[in-house]
C-alpha cells in the first residue's frame, strides 16, 4: 500500500503553485495524494506571512498537527512557503514548533525529494534565493483538471512599504520563455482548458533580465497555444501596465476580459508612504485605456483601510475611487502592522477600532459596485467554464465566466470541463445562478 500525502494551502496562488510542485515530488518518491488528513503518511503546510496575524493563525494550526503526528509512529510533517523564507526565521519558528520535521524554502524544492527518498528528515532554508534563473520546479497537471496556475516570474522588486514578499521571495527573476511555453503546451495536451500566469507583477516579466520577450509578447504566445481556452494573469502592477499589454488582451480572443490591478489606496499622499509609484489620477488612466480598448472588461482590486497616518480625507478619496472605477470584485483589508516591513516604523499607526470602521464601509460600498455588476447580467446568457460540483450544494455545478463572475447552475457530470452557455437568472454580491441554455 502506497503512503499518502495530504497537501494544507495557505494564501496566495503563489502557495497553491508551491503545494503542486510540492505535491509533483511527493508523488514521485511513491505518496499518493488524499483530502482526509487523518488518512496522510506526511502533510505539507504551504504557509504565507503577508500578515502578521496570518502568520500567528497559521503556527497555531501547525501546533495543532502535533496531535496527528502522535496518533500514528512515523508520519511526517514538512512547512515550506514564504513563513519560512524569512530572514533569520528558523531558529523562532524550530523553537514554537519542534515537532516539524522538514522546515524548506521555497528556493530549495529540488532537496525536498532527497530528503523523502532518505528517510532523514531535518531542516532546510533559504534565507535568498540562489543565482541565475529560476528553478524548473513545473508540476504536471492533475488527471481531470480544467484550469491551472503557471509561475512566470518570482520575487518582487518594488518594495511596498506594508510588504515582505521581496524579503521572502527575493528580486524579480523571470522563467525563460521556452520554458513558459513549453509547460502551457504541455498542460493544454494533459486536458487543462485555462492557464493562470503567475507572479508578484506579471507586468514586469523580463525586465530584470533585459529580455526583448515581454509580458505582451509572452501573453499573446500563451493565448495561441493549440487546445487553450481561456488565459488569466495575476497580478498585475498598475505602475507597470503598458499600452502593449492592453491592446494584446482585446486582440487575442483566449485572454479573458478581466484585469486584477490592486489599487490599495485612493489618497495620493498615503499612496507615497505606501511607495506604490503611482498617483490615483495615473490609476484612473490606466483604467480608461482598459475600458476603451476592452469596454466589457472587469477590474478587480486589493484595497488597504487604516495605512499609518491615513485620515478621514484620505479614506474618502479611497471610497471616491471605489465608486468611479466601479470594481467588479475587491479584496479589502484591514491594515495590520507586520514587522519587518517600513511601514512598521511609521508615525501615526491608526486605531483598531477606525480600522474596523473604515473597512466595514468599504466592505458594504464594495458589495453595492459588484452587486450592480452582476444585475446587469441577469437575463443575458454567459459561457461559463465548468470547473466542477459547487462547494456549498454538490448537486448544482460550479464555473466561471471570462469576467471571472463565480457561476452556479444545475448540469450534468459530462458538463464539466466543458463551455457552457448559462442563462443568469438571479445574482448576488458574489455569485450569479442560472440554467444551462442549450438554445
Amino acid at each position: 500500500m502506497s503512503k499518502k500525502v495530504y497537501i494544507q494551502i495557505y494564501g496566495c496562488q503563489m502557495s497553491e503553485r508551491d503545494g503542486a510542485s510540492f505535491r509533483a515530488m511527493a508523488e514521485n518518491c511513491g505518496y499518493t495524494e488524499t483530502g482526509a488528513r487523518d488518512e496522510a503518511d506526511l502533510v505539507i503546510v504551504t504557509t504565507c506571512c503577508v500578515r502578521e496575524s496570518a502568520e500567528n493563525r497559521i503556527l497555531g494550526n501547525i501546533g495543532h498537527l502535533n496531535r496527528w503526528k502522535k496518533e500514528k509512529p512515523g508520519r511526517l510533517l514538512a512547512v515550506t512557503g514564504c513563513l519560512v523564507q524569512q530572514t533569520g526565521a528558523l531558529e523562532r519558528l524550530r523553537r514554537r514548533a519542534p515537532h516539524v520535521d522538514i522546515w524548506i524554502g521555497a528556493f530549495e524544492q529540488e532537496r525536498f525529494a532527497d530528503l523523502l527518498r532518505e528517510g532523514k528528515p531535518g531542516a532546510v532554508v533559504a534565507a535568498a534565493p540562489p543565482p541565475g534563473p529560476p528553478l524548473e520546479t513545473a508540476p504536471l497537471a492533475e488527471r481531470g483538471k480544467i484550469s491551472a496556475n503557471v509561475n512566470i516570474i518570482y520575487g518582487c522588486d518594488n518594495h511596498c512599504a506594508y510588504c515582505v514578499v521581496p524579503a521572502t521571495r527575493g528580486p524579480e527573476r523571470s522563467r525563460p520563455p521556452a520554458a513558459v511555453l513549453d509547460e502551457v503546451r504541455r498542460l493544454a495536451e494533459s486536458g487543462v482548458r485555462e492557464v493562470v500566469l503567475l507572479g508578484q507583477n506579471v507586468n514586469s516579466y523580463g525586465r530584470a533580465e533585459n529580455w526583448r520577450e515581454d509580458f505582451a509578447w509572452l501573453l499573446r504566445e500563451v493565448a495561441r497555444t493549440p487546445g487553450l481556452w481561456r488565459v488569466r494573469f495575476t497580478t498585475s502592477h498598475p505602475k507597470d501596465l503598458t499600452d502593449a499589454l492592453i491592446e494584446t488582451a482585446a486582440a487575442e480572443p483566449a485572454v479573458c476580459p478581466h484585469f486584477h490591478l490592486p489599487l490599495q489606496a485612493g489618497s495620493d499622499r498615503v499612496l507615497r508612504a505606501m511607495n506604490r509609484g503611482y498617483t490615483a489620477a495615473y490609476y484612473l488612466e490606466r483604467v480608461r485605456a482598459i475600458r476603451r480598448a476592452l469596454p466589457e472588461a472587469r477590474i478587480s482590486t486589493d484595497l488597504i483601510v487604516g495605512f499609518p497616518g491615513e485620515t478621514e480625507e484620505d479614506f474618502g478619496e479611497t471610497l471616491r475611487l471605489t465608486r468611479e472605477v466601479r470594481f467588479s470584485q475587491a479584496f479589502t483589508f484591514m491594515y495590520s502592522r507586520r514587522s519587518g516591513t517600513a511601514a512598521a516604523a511609521l508615525p501615526g499607526q491608526t486605531p483598531l477600532e477606525t480600522r474596523r470602521e473604515r473597512l466595514r464601509r468599504l466592505m458594504a460600498l464594495q458589495a453595492e459596485m459588484s452587486l450592480s455588476w452582476r444585475q446587469a447580467l441577469v437575463g443575458t446568457t454567459q459561457e461559463v467554464l465548468t470547473t466542477g460540483p459547487s462547494k456549498h450544494n454538490p448537486a448544482l455545478l460550479n464555473g466561471q465566466t471570462a469576467g471571472r463572475e463565480i457561476t452556479v447552475f444545475p448540469g450534468a457530470p459530462e458538463d464539466v470541463g466543458l463551455l457552457t452557455p448559462v442563462l443568469i437568472t438571479k445574482v448576488n454580491s458574489w455569485t450569479m445562478f442560472g440554467e444551462i441554455n442549450r438554445k
